[in-house]
């Protein structure tokens, strides 16, 4: 393992994306230890945000297209782009050999995306939580080889993961059913300019843009894009769903799953319901899911919300509630920074494979 001293050489690809700046954040902010920090960024596809601008205060993005795979011990995807690095080009890469370093995706979908998988021809494992997996281990599930690129699991697949895999540990779980609320930051920075465009209009009695979310996102939710638009909303939700299937395993039973795209700049909200093989207390519901990341609400405190929880590392939880009518039946309502969220998994995926890298 490198020492500090050293630092290990690392490049953020899309680090010019919301996703990317948080990345960056947090790497500065756990000290994670790097002797050269490559940025690919895509800075002309990226909106100017008069209202919500989080390039105030971030590094500046350094565009290195020299950088060959066996120069890098990491590399995190935080956005995808036309003109990716040639070394994740499956078409380019001739010549350069197999990364001696990780790869570490975290993007998921992004804006104009095709819907294909990306092509980066090393085998992949699925998507990882570490906090989670120290306690609930996952096999390797590889397509032969030493896996080299790690997904790190998205925002919404940690928190509902988190929230079943501890209930299950100690009771037993019949069905479970998810309503994701997201932000547009989930989307990218397209879709904070479109809401903030739409609120502006709106109040000035103008006509509103609708290319990102196909309707009035702005004073309104959508259970569904609407018109032409909101491709990448649908995207998210069958990419989320299929990370679920993946990550989860069978481990617990998968949850029918349903995202909703709210009017909120950052931050994630998840209503949960879950029943249970025989009738639990909603007070012992919530003991079991105290642990690392959890953050417990009591009843006499206020409900957590999408607001107060932007920049916190925690999930925040509110108290355990039963149903009146379904006696097995219980409601978690939790929210978290998005973009936190992920950027922190990503980071920690990597502190969990550094002792694989050789000096």
């Amino acid at each position: 393992m490198k020492t500090s001293q050293q630092g290990y050489r690392i490049a953020v690809v899309g680090a010019s994306s919301l996703l990317g700046k948080e990345l960056l954040n947090v790497l500065e902010e756990h000290h994670f230890p790097f002797s050269r920090l490559v940025t690919f960024s895509d800075e002309e596809n990226e909106p100017e945000l008069p209202i919500l601008d989080l390039r105030e205060g971030s590094k500046t993005a350094v565009l290195d297209e020299q950088v060959t795979a066996s120069e890098l011990d990491f590399t995190f995807i935080a956005a995808r782009s036309r003109q990716m690095p040639s070394f994740l080009n499956p078409t380019q890469a001739s010549g350069q050999g197999r990364p001696e370093g990780f790869i570490i995706d975290l993007s998921l979908a992004a804006p104009g995306e095709e819907a294909a998988e990306p092509q980066i021809p090393l085998p992949r494992k699925v998507a990882s939580v570490p906090f989670l997996d120290r306690c609930f281990p996952l096999g390797e599930k590889e397509e032969g080889g030493e896996s080299r690129v790690y997904v790190s699991a998205r925002p919404a697949t940690i928190v509902i993961s988190t929230l079943l895999l501890r209930l299950a540990a100690r009771f037993p779980l019949k069905s479970a059913v998810a309503n994701i609320f997201t932000s547009v930051s989930e989307i990218g920075s397209h879709g904070i300019e479109e809401l903030q465009k739409q609120t502006v209009s709106l109040l000035s009695f103008q006509k509103i843009p609708r290319k990102i979310f196909g309707a009035q996102l702005a004073f309104n939710l959508l259970s569904r894009p609407g018109g032409t638009g909101g491709s990448e909303l649908r995207a998210l939700e069958d990419r989320l769903r299929k990370q679920l299937k993946e990550y989860l395993q069978g481990r617990v039973p998968l949850p029918a799953l349903r995202l909703f795209q709210v009017p909120v700049f950052y931050s994630l909200a998840v209503s949960l319901f879950i029943e249970t093989g025989q009738p639990v207390a909603a007070e012992k519901a919530g003991e079991a899911l105290q642990g690392e990341r959890i953050q417990l609400r009591r009843r006499s405190q206020d409900s957590p919300t999408q607001v107060e929880v932007a920049g916190s590392d925690k999930i925040l939880v509110d108290s355990v509630t039963a149903d009146p009518d379904h006696p097995s039946g219980l409601w978690i309502w939790a929210v978290a920074d998005n973009l936190r969220l992920a950027a922190l998994n990503a980071v920690e995926v990597a502190q969990s494979l550094c002792p694989r890298i050789a000096l």
